[in-house]
This record gives structure tokens, C-alpha cells and sequence, in this order.
């Protein structure tokens, strides 16, 4: 189970997995959730250069937005004096495709999670979410609502990583690994490739 964001551990400097689209915008660092102590657990990964966390931005309550939250990757940061102060880049381009962890959480029940994805499939909705039962590295499951009942801004959806299509083409063939298995009815937190949304969920606005 991992407890940084990815990027930090070894062979994770492939996390774009398409080459656009890319919109990237420059947001503070207190505006990134869930990001350090801005989420349920308060101990989340703390950004640095070179991580790439999916991340939404904006207010973490109702009353301040969500879940009409702007998401997208982090591509690059910058740190300030305090972590209020960083400044983050962020692609928040619909369709761009990135290797994350995302955990299998279904749903909760308080803030335990109570049920498990065991057969992920392409075009699964994956959500931001800052609930407490989420490892420190990671800010992507499968619930549309956080531990405490809060709506989840959705991220994006599961899909094919470039190796995972299950044929014969150039270089032999390929396996998809990532929705080929069958998961343990717990928490796993593993990676998969996601397609990136920007936010479906300010269409309900």
C-alpha cells in the first residue's frame, strides 16, 4: 500500500499515458485536495516536484462548491514559503489518460469502507476522494461519496493503458493486466490508467 503520490516510487516516471490534450492552469496549493493536511485523514502526501496526484480544486465542502470541482494531474510544483503558498500546475484537460492509484472502495459505511470493486472494468467512474479510510498516497476510488457523505467530484474513468489492449500488434502481445484479474474483497490500492473528465459534475450546476 502505497503512502506517496505517484511519481515517487521507482519506474513511476511514465504517468502520462496519451499525448494530450493538456490544458494546464496554475492554481495555489491551498486550493489542491487532497493534498497534506486537506483531507479527512489530515496526513495525506504532502506535494513536491515531481509527484503526480489527480487532485480537485476548489472547496472541499458543500457549501463551498463541491463536488463542482475542477480535477485534473498535477504536472508540475512549485513550493512557497508554507504550503499555502506552492503553486501548482495542473492538466485539467478532458480525455488526457494518466497512470494513478486508485482504490477499490465502493461504498462506506461512516467513515470504514464497506464495500469492495472485485471486477474493474474500462470506463468505471473513478472520484476524487479525501475520506479517511484512503491511503496517504492515494486520492482516486471507486465511491461517489466520501466517508462523511459528501458528494465526490468525479475524476474520470477507467481505460486502456497504451500496453493493456489485448492483441497482436507491434511488439507482440499485449495483456489488459489492470481488468483481466479478479481483486479480494478489501481494500486494494493499486495503479490503473485513467482517463481524465476535467469535471462532469459542474454540469449539474
Amino acid at each position: 500500500m502505497t503512502t506517496e503520490f505517484y511519481g515517487a516510487n521507482v519506474g513511476e516516471n511514465n504517468y502520462e499515458n496519451s499525448s494530450g490534450p493538456i490544458i494546464t492552469r496554475q492554481v495555489m496549493e491551498s486550493d489542491c485536495w487532497p493534498v497534506d493536511d486537506n483531507s479527512d485523514s489530515g496526513t495525506k502526501d504532502a506535494l513536491a516536484a515531481g509527484l503526480h496526484p489527480v487532485i480537485a480544486i476548489g472547496g472541499r465542502t458543500a457549501a463551498d462548491g463541491r463536488p463542482l470541482n475542477f480535477t485534473g494531474v498535477v504536472i508540475d510544483y512549485t513550493a512557497g514559503l508554507t504550503t499555502a503558498t506552492g503553486l501548482v500546475r495542473v492538466n485539467i484537460a478532458d480525455g488526457f489518460i494518466v497512470r494513478n492509484y486508485v482504490a477499490n472502495i465502493l461504498t462506506y459505511s461512516g467513515t470504514v469502507a464497506a464495500t469492495f470493486e472485485q471486477a474493474p472494468v474500462p470506463g468505471q467512474p473513478v472520484y476524487v476522494d479525501d475520506s479517511e479510510a484512503m491511503g496517504e498516497g492515494v486520492t482516486l476510488s471507486m465511491s461517489p461519496l466520501s466517508g462523511t457523505g459528501l458528494v465526490n467530484p468525479q475524476a474520470g474513468v477507467l481505460f486502456y493503458c497504451q500496453d493493456e489492449y489485448a492483441n497482436s500488434a507491434v511488439g507482440g502481445p499485449n495483456v489488459t493486466a489492470g481488468f483481466d484479474i479478479s481483486l479480494s474483497n478489501s481494500l486494494v490500492q493499486q495503479v490503473y490508467c485513467v482517463m481524465l473528465s476535467g469535471s462532469p459534475s459542474r454540469e449539474l450546476a
